[in-house]
């Protein structure tokens, strides 16, 4: 239930965009890349946001149970 939740809301939650740190970083590096180069390092970045969107609804799970467990708490 509590992931159909987060499913459902997941739209309304506002992307970050990457920092300029980030794209500093990123694009020349990118450039620099041959294309089969840039493949594995697309496939990389994919891998991390796959970790990324996988700690979100890991810690929304949490913390929703969290909240629960602490109305219970003052409800008694």
């Amino acid at each position: 239930m509590i992931d159909a939740m987060y499913n459902y809301r997941q739209g309304e939650i506002h992307s970050a965009e990457f920092s300029d740190d980030f794209n500093k970083l990123c694009i020349p590096f990118e450039n620099s890349l041959n294309e089969e180069q840039i493949d594995a390092f697309h496939k990389l970045l994919d891998c991390v946001s796959e970790t990324a969107a996988a700690e979100m609804r890991a810690a929304y799970k949490v913390g929703f149970k969290d909240g629960a467990a602490m109305m219970r708490e003052v409800q008694e």
